[in-house]
């Protein structure tokens, strides 16, 4: 790619989540459901934001996950009965007026049509919910191992998310990058390298954009703020205990370099914004 090209990556803020401290750090405590929110009082209770991220890239334009879907604004009831009481318990939805993300979209000149590859981090409620609002994006791709793990029973994830969404699934391939040495180049030319983080879902994926010797590391939920590579603390939800730390140790390693830009999905201290390549 020419380096007089630029690449700008859009920080955007879909909401919020009001979840037990335990989701984003996980707890030394007896209670094993933590954090879900289960047996614990509202004392506990956290609001973080919910973040999404748009790419301008020479090749196509990029969307990293979908946040909520406009439908929470329908009020609890509403979002328990599509969703399940659980799902509630564990993550409320906080969704203002333009900021989900097709009117983020439209506060910027685009519409979901005009998106190449929308990227789903993970599957969960606050990445994936809004997916029908921009499913009319050229591509939507996802982790194939997130995928399958995604569309088993159980009361992490619930396909109605993505009912009428045309769905493609990507496989991880050998790559010099990342915890596992295991990554996916979406352009073939390094500057955008989907990358397993695996451990807090079973295809978890981190999104690195470099160019011009810059680079913006798109972590996801390897870590909910900066403070959890700096004292390596865990999410509370995670499939594999071992591969979230080496996910998390690498996220760590790649934030020391000072011309990385690390963002985790749901850090408090960060603002939306734009960051040029």
């Amino acid at each position: 790619m020419d380096t007089n090209q630029t690449i700008k990556v859009h920080v955007l803020h879909c909401g919020q989540v009001k979840v037990d401290i335990g989701t984003p750090f996980r707890q030394k405590t007896l209670n094993s459901l933590a954090f879900a929110g289960i047996m614990r009082s509202e004392k506990h209770q956290v609001v973080l934001p919910v973040s999404a991220y748009l790419i301008e890239h020479p090749k196509g334009l990029i969307l990293v996950d979908a946040g909520w879907h406009t439908d929470v604004r329908n009020g609890k009831q509403a979002f328990i009965k599509k969703n399940g009481r659980l799902i509630y318990k564990a993550s409320k939805p906080i969704l203002p007026e333009g900021q989900a993300i097709n009117e983020q979209l439209d506060s910027l000149g685009f519409c979901p049509e005009d998106i190449d590859y929308v990227i789903i981090t993970h599957l969960d409620i606050d990445h994936a919910s809004g997916l029908d609002l921009v499913k009319n994006a050229k591509n939507i791709l996802v982790n194939d191992e997130e995928w399958k793990a995604a569309n088993k029973p159980g009361f992490r994830y619930n396909s109605i998310w993505w009912k009428d969404v045309n769905v493609s699934t990507f496989h991880f391939q050998p790559s010099a990058i990342g915890p596992q040495d295991l990554a996916y180049d979406l352009f073939g030319d390094g500057t955008v390298l989907l990358v397993s983080t695996i451990g807090h879902s079973k295809g978890l994926t981190s999104v690195l954009v470099q160019h011009n010797e810059q680079s913006v590391l798109l972590c996801s939920d390897v870590a909910y703020a900066q403070k959890s590579w700096e004292e390596m603390i865990l999410p509370g939800m995670t499939v594999n205990k071992r591969e979230a730390r080496a996910s998390l140790e690498w996220v760590k390693q790649m934030s020391k370099n000072p011309k990385c830009k690390v963002f985790a999905n749901h850090d408090p201290d960060v603002k939306p914004q734009t960051i040029e390549l």
